[in-house]
């Protein structure tokens, strides 16, 4: 039987819900497989270590290495070649080990597209505002154009990023309408559904990104954040009635997509689903512990 030795580089990793997806979902699968943290912190490690960090795992016998922040972008300078969305994307989050080569894809992109198609059905994509265009939102924008979006608006607080997303996706799709905004308000009136694709309402970013009653109550919206798994802004979006997408489906996608790069296997996406629910619901429950709720 393969052995499959798979790892995650990034900063600050250690609580990362990635292994135990991967290795729960390759024990139903019936494989031997083994999934190894290497926080850059933990290391001692810079971000621009990772080409070295890479060299180590390919001499260990590593198949394949997850890519999370920092290093998703510095990634691509060391690797031999560059799977098209990717390359398009300019940016990395999974590189294969494949007879001495470095092969680099992006699967954060077919999560959110998978997750979307799975957790709103039938939403309307006519017209959709991203808010954020970093990695998560270049990710999330090439998923909407993948899924059929006809006009996309980008806000980002750098209105450079946001104009050079644009750009890059326009060559993708040249069909499309894609435009950096300066503002949202007058877009988000509109919108059949928006993306929040920025860290406000994580856990140590506290907060909402925009007010969900300026939305027409048919739109949706969706939020990459999964920790915590209802954010602030679904809790609000919710409670006025918009359907909600959230960023724990992305989370579960990227893994489904990355099990299936590295094994050749089609892993049960309700499957990860549910084991993703129960890891979120153990976390909340220790939480809680450690404050002294009830």
């Amino acid at each position: 039987m393969t052995h499959y030795l798979v790892g995650l580089i990034g900063e600050g990793i250690g609580a990362s819900l990635t292994p135990p997806m991967h290795e729960r979902e390759a024990a139903a699968l019936g494989l031997d497989y083994e999934y190894r943290i290497l926080d850059l912190l933990e290391l001692g490690a810079e971000p621009s270590d990772v080409g070295r960090l890479i060299a180590d795992a390919e001499a260990a016998g590593f198949a394949a290495l997850n890519i999370t922040h920092p290093c998703k972008q510095l990634v691509m300078e060391v690797v031999d070649e560059l799977h098209p969305a990717a390359e398009r994307l300019g940016a990395v989050n999974l590189v294969l080990l494949r007879d001495g080569r470095r092969i680099g894809c992006n699967t954060d992109w077919e999560g959110f597209r998978d997750g979307f198609v799975d957790g709103l059905p039938g939403a309307a994509t006519g017209s959709v505002v991203q808010l954020g265009a970093g990695g998560a939102g270049a990710a999330t924008a090439y998923a909407l154009l993948d899924l059929g979006v006809d006009e996309l608006r980008l806000f980002d607080y750098d209105v450079g990023r946001a104009a050079e997303l644009a750009d890059r996706l326009a060559v993708a799709f040249p069909d499309a309408r894609i435009a950096a905004i300066p503002g949202v308000d007058a877009a988000l009136r509109s919108a059949d559904g928006v993306v929040h694709a920025t860290p406000v309402g994580m856990a140590h970013h506290p907060g909402v990104a925009f007010d969900p009653a300026v939305l027409r109550l048919d739109a949706w919206v969706s939020d990459v954040v999964y920790r915590p798994l209802e954010t602030e802004l679904l809790r609000r979006a919710a409670a006025t009635g918009h359907r909600v997408l959230d960023g724990g489906r992305m989370a579960v996608g990227q893994a489904v997509s990355s099990i299936r790069f590295i094994t050749g296997l089609d892993p049960d996406a309700e499957r990860m689903r549910a084991h993703f629910l129960e890891l979120v619901e153990a976390e909340e429950r220790l939480a809680t512990a450690e404050r002294g709720e009830p």
